[in-house]
């Protein structure tokens, strides 16, 4: 039997699932990109196969901002929940946001990225 991840945004109109063996890896993303999208620190990602993964209610409610030539990142238009990041170079590949996942991510997060533009302003501990 598949196991998924499962997530929603913060209105609710919309939830995806992801199957969750397709885990590449996860991560913290610390490009000003993300942070700008995110209001934080970091983006954090589950790295998914694009072919395991499904908006089952509200796909009519995703939108992409195109955020460079191949980065488009997916968010509710009603609430503006983050939900996935996707490169054109990578059609394989989906990024899902960890902190709308429901359950919460149990997995490890094995990789940051961008650690050169890491606000200073987070605790070393």
């Amino acid at each position: 039997m598949t196991e998924y991840l499962r997530g929603s945004c913060l209105c609710g109109g919309v939830e995806y699932k992801a199957e969750k063996n397709s885990v590449h890896s996860a991560s913290h993303c610390y490009c000003t990109m993300c942070q700008k999208q995110h209001g934080a620190a970091s983006g954090t990602y589950a790295n998914v196969a694009s072919s395991g993964f499904s908006f089952e209610k509200g796909a009519e409610l995703v939108t992409e901002f195109h955020s460079s030539d191949h980065g488009r990142r997916g968010f509710c238009k009603v609430c503006g929940s983050t939900l996935t990041w996707r490169s054109t170079q990578s059609p394989d590949r989906i990024a899902i946001t960890l902190g709308t996942m429901e359950p919460e991510y149990d997995g490890p997060v094995q990789r940051e990225l961008h650690t050169d533009t890491k606000p200073r302003w987070l605790p070393t501990a």
